[in-house]
């Protein structure tokens, strides 16, 4: 017999994610930052993010992870699902592009990374030969 499930409806899961979202940007973190008159403290929002909503969730007595991951009889919730990850994602670029959060963390979590190959052209490496030369040894003299 399947478990039943805790959120009847995907609306009620994207409910669940607006709680969220207004918890995460109700809070703010200090953030010390060193200047030339001391260490000043500024305010920060937190980012949205996935493990974020999994932990709000799980205070709630609420385990997403069965909606999150389409495990057993959770079609429905695909979509849903679907646009909450895109919500999370969009907070963060939109945040990281405006300096809010850390360029680079955000860019490897959403898997923005630039990637070039500036040695090898594309091809594939199959060996490596290493050419040794040798000083003429009348110059050393």
């Amino acid at each position: 017999m399947a478990r039943p499930k805790d959120i009847k409806t995907p609306e009620e899961l994207y409910t669940l994610f607006e709680a969220y979202v207004e918890h995460t940007k109700a809070r703010k973190r200090l953030v010390p930052k060193a200047t030339n008159k001391g260490v000043l403290y500024e305010e920060h929002v937190p980012p949205l993010t996935i493990d974020g909503f999994k932990t709000f969730c799980n205070r709630t007595a609420t385990d997403i992870n069965r909606y999150w991951y389409n495990v057993g009889e959770f079609d429905a919730f695909v979509s849903i699902v679907t646009r909450i990850k895109e919500e999370i994602r969009n907070d963060q670029v939109e945040g990281a592009l405006v300096g809010q959060y850390q360029q680079n963390i955000v860019a490897r979590l959403n898997n923005l990374t630039e990637k070039t190959d500036v040695t090898s052209n594309g091809e594939n490496i199959n060996e490596i030969k290493i050419s040794i030369i040798r000083p003429d040894t009348k110059e050393l003299e």
